[in-house]
């Protein structure tokens, strides 16, 4: 057995776990209005908070679209702090070994240091309570903690992966590249998770689904999937956590300047020099 393999003691149990996750994947592609997991969306007029491209509105509505893009994002990556803060505080419920635990540590931190990239951005989370499908279920059980947590890191790459097309059309190639970098660790948790399954293959995608339409979206799939309506018997607080002590690498994004003199220069683009660190 290979280290960080929280193992179900039962084939039976292992299967379930899968199945439960794939359909919480699938719930999400519905919502997006997907019809199946790998689905390709062709070109759309440009709706929600991808409205306006470079040149084509004013600067105003331009920045508008983007404070809209950024703060779903932090919505989602305080999301994500408040479920692994969670996890972890209920591992020994969810009997996870202790090199899981620290895989999902570094996740969590991870989480913790988009948001804090988000905030410096001027990113404001819409939301600090939240509520999960199953409840406090949800970190009493294998099972539902898969499900939920494949759900949620599917739902974090599609919208990241649209937002590297919408803020690239808004004149934010710099905001781009970074969404293109969250998208790419938001993947990594996914596997993460099906490492925790014991879900093979471990990776299992040669491309991340399109499964959002837009970054707009995003939001009201969080809403009715049961993530943003906190009731008394199922509320969930934010709270920030220390970035120290997990081992994680590469702690602020690498945005690489364009240099090339053949395509021309966005008119509203702001340099990667006045993203903030």
């Amino acid at each position: 057995m290979k280290p960080g393999l929280n193992m179900p003691t039962r084939n039976h149990s292992r299967r379930s776990a899968l199945k439960g996750a794939f359909v919480g994947v699938t719930g999400l592609a519905v919502a997006g209005g997907a019809v199946g997991a790998g689905v390709l969306f062709t070109e759309q007029p440009s709706q929600g908070a991808h409205a306006a491209a470079p040149n084509q509105a004013t600067p105003v509505a331009n920045n508008q679209a983007i404070t809209a893009i950024l703060n779903i994002a932090a919505t989602a990556e305080t999301l994500a702090v408040t479920f692994y803060s969670l996890v972890l505080s209920h591992a020994d419920k969810l009997g996870l070994k202790e090199a899981t635990r620290i895989n999902l540590k570094a996740t969590l931190v991870e989480e913790q240091l988009h948001l804090l990239f988000l905030n410096k951005q001027g990113a404001k989370s819409a939301a600090k309570n939240f509520s999960f499908p199953f409840g406090r279920d949800t970190f009493k059980n294998l099972e539902l903690f898969l499900k939920t947590q494949q759900q949620l890191e599917s739902a974090f790459v599609a919208a990241y992966l649209a937002a590297v097309k919408e803020l690239a059309m808004l004149g934010r190639p710099d905001l781009a590249q970074v969404a293109a970098q969250l998208a790419a660790i938001e993947s990594e948790h996914r596997v993460v998770g099906r490492l925790i399954g014991a879900m093979l293959p471990i990776d299992n995608e040669a491309f991340p689904p399109l499964l959002l339409k837009n970054v707009a979206a995003a939001p009201a799939f969080l809403k009715g999937a049961g993530y943003l309506s906190p009731r008394k018997d199922n509320t969930f607080e934010f709270h920030a956590v220390s970035t120290t002590g997990a081992g994680v690498t590469m702690t602020m994004p690498t945005v690489v300047p364009s240099t090339t003199t053949t395509t021309p220069p966005i008119t509203n683009a702001t340099p990667a020099a006045h993203l903030k660190f």
